[in-house]
């Protein structure tokens, strides 16, 4: 295997690079541990059991990145697709956790299906720039919206306004500002794993203030009970006209955020492919292990940036995921507060894509725009996702500019308007 990996070739130097740059990649995304269940935990799926989940979910994946595609991608349960999973799908559509995860699980066997065939390559090519864009920075707002309600920092508005300003004298939103401000001036100063120093610190002032958690108290002797969560996908619905629905939507965020990712952070566009590969199979098996779905983590580009460029570096923080498990009795004394600067952070770096936006081509940035604003405002991200692939062709054919528009790209958009009418008339 190490030959045909070709790790054999590597020098001391080399391995050590890769080693270094999968504890760096582990230190980033290591919030995930903490963040997926407490997002989960808002879709009725008990703390104390999925972070078993969260855990053997991104050991899976990482393995997989390592030893299938040799790149250097940790794959963990995704920030943003964790949102539809909780509250788009359950929250919003009054599903259970348990048809969420067979959406998702069905969802995944058409992400594997497009990422072992051609499609993959039709699909990167057919769906413009401006559109994954809109998809990713959408979430990303997204994920802010989230971040500063779990804060306190906003509330629903009183007077007809949307939104409000939240009480800055309650002790937690004090301490959520807190946690901001310290974990913001961590992660600009580029200290590895600023994002899990920001949460001890804050649960330490949660705790040395006397501000509750409200976390179920979960540790390794746990694990005995996980089997309760194991396998728990609801098919019963399959063929009911919201779940297809709920599968089209959570298909088109997992192939389209995992080819943005994974086309902007590979150092080795030839690992594409295989990578994408994956992702797909890491995604099937997480709905089993009773996760949202995992994708490629944008923050892989911390051991990217470390010198990561082979499997070893997914390897190594595949390993400390495991290493990770015995610690998960800490998990108690983290209130949402210190969870919410994180999502803020993540939320607002997945914005960033914007500046790649050609603002001057307004048939480019009005659906990008769309897809940006509709997502946080609707609260929905299949909804903002469907104006966005609907107004796109449209203005194309407005302005007469035919050269971004394929078939395959059509037909996406037409399938997006039938799942608009459709949930308008049948689903409500």
């Amino acid at each position: 295997m190490f030959n045909y990996l070709g790790w054999n070739k590597l020098t001391k130097s080399d391995i050590k690079t890769e080693i270094i740059a999968g504890i760096t990649g582990f230190f980033t995304i290591s919030y995930i541990i903490i963040v997926n269940p407490m997002i989960l935990k808002d879709a009725s799926i008990p703390v104390e059991l999925s972070v078993f989940a969260t855990i053997f979910a991104s050991i899976i994946g990482c393995l997989l990145m390592a030893f299938w595609a040799n790149a250097p991608i940790i794959i963990t349960p995704g920030m943003g697709v964790n949102a539809f999973f909780t509250y788009t799908l359950v929250v919003g559509m009054q599903l259970s956790f348990q048809q969420a995860i067979a959406i998702s699980i069905f969802s995944s066997v058409v992400y594997m299906l497009i990422s072992f065939s051609k499609l993959s390559d039709l699909l990167a090519a057919a769906v413009p720039s401006s559109l994954k864009i809109g998809i990713t920075t959408g979430i990303g707002m997204f994920l802010v919206v989230i971040g500063l309600q779990k804060a306190g920092l906003i509330k629903q508005g009183a007077n007809g306004s949307l939104l409000s300003l939240g009480n800055l004298s309650d002790p937690a939103v004090l301490l959520a500002l807190f946690g901001l401000l310290v974990t913001l001036g961590l992660f600009i100063k580029r200290i590895p794993g600023s994002f899990i120093i920001g949460i001890v610190l804050t649960s330490v002032m949660a705790f040395f203030f006397g501000i509750t958690t409200k976390t179920p108290q979960t540790d390794i002797s746990m694990l005995s009970k996980y089997g309760e969560l194991l396998f728990q996908g609801d098919f019963s619905e399959l063929f009911s006209l919201k779940f297809l629905l709920a599968v089209f939507s959570m298909t088109m965020i997992l192939v389209f955020e995992s080819m943005g990712i994974l086309e902007g952070l590979l150092p080795d566009k030839k690992l594409f492919k295989k990578a994408f590969q994956a992702s797909s199979v890491a995604t099937f098996l997480s709905g089993f292990l009773g996760t949202s779905p995992t994708v490629a983590a944008a923050e892989s580009a911390a051991g990217i940036k470390s010198g990561g460029k082979t499997g070893i570096m997914s390897l190594t923080s595949g390993i400390l995921f495991a290493v990770a498990l015995p610690f998960i009795s800490f998990l108690r004394f983290v209130p949402e507060a210190a969870i919410a600067p994180v999502i803020i952070i993540t939320g607002a770096l997945m914005m960033q894509n914007l500046a790649n936006i050609d603002y001057d081509d307004l048939s480019e940035w009005i659906p990008a725009f769309l897809i940006f604003v509709l997502i946080p405002l609707s609260g929905s991200i299949s909804a903002g996702m469907a104006f966005g692939f609907i107004v796109y062709p449209v203005l194309k054919m407005v302005v007469g500019d035919h050269s971004e528009m394929s078939l395959l790209l059509v037909v996406i958009s037409v399938l997006f308007l039938v799942q608009i009418f459709a949930e308008a008339l049948f689903v409500g």
